[in-house]
């Protein structure tokens, strides 16, 4: 029997394998996903023939899905779907083949696979194709106010955006707010495409003001100063605002507090929001509207500006929370209480806040369910479970990180539409044989019944408890900022080049190695990389001197951590919400509360987050 962790077992040992005999051998899988990645088609076919019907003989047949997707081979795509069960390999190759069709306009094969493409399972572009079908055949398509952010889209979305405005299915007026919101996200082709497509008069021109192409010209001009100096925008804009008009003018001074708001030049963001067209507001502008009250601890001015957000954003649990607390500040304590209520419904950071709030600390573990060994059993013999799990012994064997990939994906398709308790059986599952981050999955989709020994596993603790108590780094912390890096995945490594359970950077692991005296190491040894992610995050807070700093030092940096404080004492919550990268503002805020959860489930209850958070020196 094969150990990898304490109470870790190998798929094949958990499923009453004595080996992977009765799955596709790992050799083949590996061998047949190589012949596909060099494009041997030859190669692919012998391997799809010789591994039969294997637990995972499905891979072939699948990768030679791909390569008739890649020659454009319908009937090829068509065998593999014909002869295949619902899965998630189904639906990933029937969405690209949908894309694909209406890529071609093979419009009435599209309409025939559509039908049979799940809603769960539909990606961006091809549920704009599918709208694209809805507007020739005169029907409503879906909210296409949905692309009125500054964001581009794929191509199936600038195709359905482009017949919408041609067919006057959508206004100029919204084309040209489309139009310029891609100019204010630097989508410059992007935004000239559009122009081009839908006949805008907003091509070309010197900026002339006397003319439509000339303001929006202007327009575009102020957009791109106002990405690098706010305040020269701000001066020149006023100079020529009367000029643009109404429209034009709010729509800049909206870009132009939402670029000074990213370089928390609060003073000048609210200005600018005050003079913008709040009808042109995108969500992102307006939550930036609210933080840069917040920053100047504005609370009159930040509860007038959350009652004013549309209501779906107005309701989300930060806005609920923040709204209330500019509520309490005022001293309307009873209209804030049910905000604090409503906001307090989940489990994540600002439930957290809204709980302690209500005076209520996080200081026991919830009431949780645990699954029966029957109910384990049930989900493992799940064809999709099954091949999951293979798949990982076969990625960790073969050190195949793509494999992994495929292994998660067959995971996220098993858990759909699964009731609580079978969520919990499939945590429990993945817990057992190691797939950690598979096991949080699970464990967080359930609405009613929770185990939180399962949302917030502590594999690995006597390392970390030893590292914890050799730095004097907080256990709890540890955890949380593992969990958020890496979901205790030992193999993880990032875009960036990150890896490890605490996501080292090559660099930041040579340099901490050699401080704590390791001459050879291995960044994905699991001893090794909690030592010296432990000991570098001592080393930040040591820099820095408060943990929420650190953690965004963690993330970003020390220098980008220092350059977001202010010129006054910050409470820790308002430092975190008004840090400009979102990634790094969801890291911190995510690391602090799960460090609040492992403190409970730990044993160190009774600090609650908001003190755990602090307050942040004036810079």
């Amino acid at each position: 029997m094969k150990f990898f962790d304490s109470g870790r077992l190998t798929a094949a040992v958990l499923l009453g394998l004595a080996s992977l005999a009765h799955a596709a051998p790992a050799d083949d899988l590996v061998a047949a996903r190589d012949a596909f990645k060099r494009k041997d088609d030859a190669a692919l076919a012998a391997y799809a023939s010789s591994m039969g019907n294997d637990a995972l003989a499905v891979y072939p047949r699948y990768w030679q899905a791909w390569r008739a997707l890649d020659d454009e081979d319908d009937e090829g795509v068509a065998r593999f779907l014909n002869g295949e069960p619902a899965g998630a390999l189904t639906e990933r190759v029937r969405n690209e083949w949908l894309k694909s069709l209406g890529k071609r306009d093979q419009w009435a094969r599209f309409a025939s696979e559509w039908a049979l493409l799940p809603e769960a399972g539909r990606d961006e572009e091809s549920s704009c194709y599918g709208e694209l079908i809805l507007l020739r055949q005169g029907r409503a398509p879906g909210n296409f106010d949905r692309f009125l952010e500054s964001r581009s889209v794929p191509e199936g979305c600038n195709r359905l955006i482009y017949e919408a405005g041609n067919r006057k299915v959508l206004s100029q007026n919204w084309l040209v707010q489309r139009y310029r919101l891609l100019l204010a996200g630097n989508f410059v082709t992007a935004a000239r495409e559009l122009a081009t497509s839908t006949g805008l008069p907003v091509a070309a021109g010197s900026a002339n003001l006397e003319t439509d192409a000339g303001k929006e010209a202007t327009v575009a001009s102020l957009i791109a100063k106002a990405r690098q100096n706010p305040d020269a925008a701000a001066s020149e804009l006023s100079g020529v605002e009367a000029a643009l008009g109404e429209a034009r003018a709010g729509f800049v001074w909206g870009q132009l507090a939402l670029a000074a708001a990213k370089k928390l030049n609060m003073a000048v963001a609210l200005q600018g929001f005050d003079k913008s067209d709040i009808r042109q507001l995108t969500s992102e502008q307006w939550e930036w509207w609210a933080r840069a009250a917040l920053r100047q601890g504005d609370w009159v001015r930040l509860e007038r500006i959350v009652r004013g957000m549309p209501t779906e954003l107005a309701n989300k649990p930060g806005w609920l929370y923040w709204r209330g607390r500019a509520l309490k500040a005022q001293g309307r304590t009873t209209e804030a209480r049910p905000l604090f209520v409503q906001a307090s419904r989940n489990n994540n950071y600002y439930a957290l806040l809204s709980l302690e709030e209500l005076g209520n600390v996080l200081d026991a573990p919830h009431d949780t369910r645990r699954p029966s060994q029957a109910d384990v059993d049930q989900v493992a013999g799940e064809p999709a479970i099954r091949r999951s799990l293979l798949l990982v012994d076969v990625a960790s064997s073969q050190a195949r990180a793509e494999i992994r990939e495929d292994a998660k994906r067959e995971w996220r398709w098993a858990m759909r539409d699964k009731s609580d308790n079978e969520l919990l059986a499939s945590a429990e599952l993945a817990r057992r044989t190691g797939f950690y981050d598979m096991a949080i999955y699970s464990a967080e989709r359930t609405q009613g019944s929770h185990d939180y020994s399962l949302r917030y596993l502590s594999p690995y603790r006597d390392v970390t408890q030893r590292y914890a108590r050799q730095f004097d780094v907080d256990e709890a912390w540890i955890y949380g900022l593992i969990r958020q890096e890496s979901r205790f995945v030992n193999v993880a490594r990032s875009g960036v080049g990150a890896s490890g359970l605490m996501q080292l950077m090559p660099a930041t692991a040579r340099w901490a190695a050699n401080k704590v005296g390791l001459a050879s190491f291995s960044v994905n040894d699991i001893d090794t990389n909690i030592q010296l992610g432990t000991w570098y995050l001592r080393h930040v807070l040591d820099d820095l001197g408060q943990p929420v700093l650190a953690t965004a030092a963690y993330n970003a940096g020390p220098g980008r951590a220092r350059a977001w404080q202010a010129g006054v004492p910050l409470e820790g919550a308002v430092y975190a919400e008004t840090i400009p990268f979102n990634e790094t503002r969801d890291y911190v805020q995510k690391v602090m509360a799960n460090a609040a959860y492992y403190a409970r489930d730990f044993g160190h209850a009774g600090l609650s987050l908001k003190t755990r958070m602090g307050t942040i020196a004036a810079r």
